[in-house]
C-alpha cells in the first residue's frame, strides 16, 4: 500500500484538510442519509496538436477539488468545489441539511479491494516537452512519406493522470491512481481534385511509453494512410436492407450505443429503457453473450474501483441470448433490491456518479470470419465506424461507417463510401446469424457521453453477421 500513501499526499497538500477532517466531515454531514460520500480528486492533463507540418495547441492543467453527495430515499444532494479544505467541505455539508432524513438503515460499504491496476508514476513527468513535440513531428513526417497524394496530416497527444480518494461516514476509505494515454493520428488524403480522410489512435490506462515505442506510432501512420487511400477508390454506398458484416474490435461501438446504454440501471429501474422488466427474457439470438468488464489491465475503460468506491469486474448481461442483469450504481442498485456492479462513474469531482458503461464487448463465438463473408451474396462489410446518434428508449441508432466494403458472391468489392446503419439494438441482436472466433477488443480511444458527462470506455465485439440491416447509401 506504499503507492496509495504517497500518492494521497497530492490530496492534502494544500494543508487545509486532513484525512481525520475529510473522515469526520464526512461523518457529520451524512448522518442523515441513506448513503454518499465525499470524492477528492487531483486531475494533472496534457495535450498537445499537430497540424500542417507545426505545432499549434498545447496545453498543462493542474486541478483538485472535491464532491460531496448525500442520498436519501431517491433523493440526491449534491454539492461541489474546487477547493480542498475543510472549511469549503463545511459549506458544502449545509447543501444535505435540505434532504430529507432517511427512514431505513444506512446503506452498507463497498466490499473491500486491496488491488490496484496501476502505477502511481505520472506519465506527464516521465518524457520532455521535447520529446513529445519530436514525436508529433516524426509522424507528420513519416505519414507524408508513405505516398504522394498525402496532403495534410494532423497528429495528437493526450494524457492524464488521477488520484482520487473516497471517504465515506461508516468509515470505509478507497483510494486509487489512474492513468490515461491516447495518440491519435488523421490524414487528409487528394487525388485529381478529390479529397478522403482516415484516421487511427490508440491508447489505455498506461504510462506514455507504448505511445513512443517505434512500433506503435508506425503502426497508427500506416492504418491512418491506408484508410485514406482506400477511402480514394470508394464508390457510392447502396442503399437497402441487405446481410451486413460487422467487423471486430471498434464495431462494438454499435453495441455500446444502440445496447450497452439499454442495460444501465437508472433507465431499467424507472422503465424507459427497451429491456426495462425483461430479465430472463430472450433479447437477443442463441450464442449472444455481453459483458461489462472493468477490471481488464490497461484497457480505457477499466478502473480498479468504480467512483463510490464499489470494486469492478465482469457483469454479464446477456448471456447465450438470455437478459441477465444490467450495470449498477449503488443508488440503483439498492432502488432495485440487487448488488452493485461496479458501474458508478462521474467525469471529475464536479459530477455526482450514475450508472455508466466500462468495458462493453460481446464475446466470441465459434465462426471462422471467412466462411461468415462466404455466406453473403450481396451486402456489405462495415469494418470501421465514425460518429452516430441512438434513442436510449427504443434503442434506435443510425451509424456512419468510416471504411467499408461492397461484399457481393462471398468476396470483398469495392470500397464504399456515405453508408449508414439504421436499426434499433434489440432487434440488431436478434437478427444476428453468425458469430465469429476473432473477438476483439478496440485500441482504445473511446468516450461515452451521457447525461452532460463524459468519460473512457472501451469496446469490443467479434465479426458479426447481421441479417437485414438497413443500409442507408446514395447510389
Amino acid at each position: 500500500m506504499t503507492q496509495i500513501t504517497d500518492t494521497r499526499s497530492l490530496l492534502y497538500r494544500s494543508g487545509l484538510l486532513t484525512p481525520e477532517d475529510a473522515r469526520r466531515l464526512t461523518r457529520d454531514a451524512l448522518k442523515s442519509c441513506d448513503d454518499g460520500e465525499l470524492y477528492l480528486q487531483f486531475i494533472a492533463s496534457e495535450s498537445f496538436g499537430f497540424d500542417d507540418g507545426r505545432l499549434k495547441m498545447a496545453d498543462y492543467s493542474r486541478d483538485a477539488g472535491f464532491g460531496l453527495r448525500g442520498v436519501s430515499g431517491e433523493m440526491t444532494g449534491f454539492a461541489h468545489a474546487n477547493e480542498i479544505s475543510a472549511a469549503a467541505i463545511a459549506r458544502a455539508g449545509e447543501t444535505l441539511k435540505l434532504l430529507d432524513p432517511a427512514k431505513g438503515q444506512p446503506a452498507p460499504p463497498p466490499r473491500n479491494n486491496n488491488r490496484h491496476l496501476y502505477t502511481d508514476a505520472s506519465p506527464l513527468d516521465a518524457i520532455p516537452f521535447e520529446t513529445k513535440v519530436r514525436l508529433l513531428e516524426t509522424i507528420d513526417a513519416a505519414a507524408r512519406a508513405r505516398d504522394p497524394r498525402v496532403a495534410q496530416v494532423t497528429a495528437s497527444l493526450a494524457a492524464s493522470w488521477n488520484v482520487v480518494e473516497i471517504v465515506r461516514p461508516d468509515g470505509f476509505l478507497a483510494t486509487d491512481v489512474r492513468p490515461l494515454v491516447r495518440l491519435n493520428v488523421s490524414i487528409v488524403a487528394e487525388q485529381g481534385g478529390r479529397r478522403e480522410t482516415g484516421s487511427y489512435g490508440f491508447g489505455g490506462r498506461y504510462l506514455y511509453d507504448a505511445l513512443f515505442a517505434e512500433e506503435g506510432w508506425t503502426r497508427a501512420v500506416d492504418e491512418a494512410v491506408r484508410q485514406a487511400m482506400v477511402n480514394l477508390e470508394s464508390v457510392e454506398a447502396p442503399a437497402g436492407e441487405m446481410r451486413v458484416l460487422l467487423g471486430p474490435g471498434w464495431p462494438g461501438v454499435l453495441l455500446h450505443e444502440a445496447v450497452g446504454h439499454g442495460l444501465e440501471g437508472d433507465f431499467n429501474r424507472k422503465g424507459t429503457s427497451a429491456f426495462s422488466g425483461r430479465i430472463g427474457e430472450r433479447v437477443a439470438a442463441p450464442g449472444v453473450t455481453v459483458v461489462d468488464d472493468g477490471s481488464i489491465m490497461d484497457r480505457r475503460g477499466s478502473l480498479s474501483i468504480d467512483d463510490e468506491g464499489t470494486p469492478t469486474g465482469e457483469t454479464v448481461l446477456i448471456e447465450d441470448g438470455i437478459l441477465k442483469g444490467y450495470m449498477q450504481d449503488r443508488l440503483n442498485a439498492r432502488l432495485m433490491g440487487v448488488e452493485p456492479t461496479g458501474n458508478g462513474r462521474r467525469e471529475s469531482y464536479e459530477h455526482a456518479p450514475m450508472p455508466r458503461m466500462t468495458n462493453t464487448f460481446m464475446r466470441g463465438g465459434e465462426d471462422d470470419p471467412a466462411e461468415l463473408l462466404s455466406r453473403i451474396d450481396k451486402g456489405i462489410f462495415a469494418k470501421s465506424f465514425g460518429g452516430g446518434q441512438v434513442d436510449i428508449v427504443s434503442g434506435k441508432f443510425v451509424f456512419s461507417c468510416t471504411e467499408a466494403y461492397l461484399v457481393e458472391n462471398g468476396r470483398l468489392g469495392a470500397p464504399i463510401k456515405g453508408a449508414t446503419l439504421i436499426g434499433d439494438g434489440p432487434s440488431v441482436l436478434t437478427r444476428v446469424s453468425g458469430i465469429g472466433n476473432d473477438l476483439a477488443l478496440d485500441e482504445g480511444v473511446g468516450t461515452c457521453g451521457k447525461g452532460g458527462q463524459s468519460v473512457p470506455a472501451g469496446v469490443g465485439q467479434p465479426t458479426l453477421l447481421v441479417e437485414g440491416l438497413t443500409v442507408g447509401g446514395t447510389a
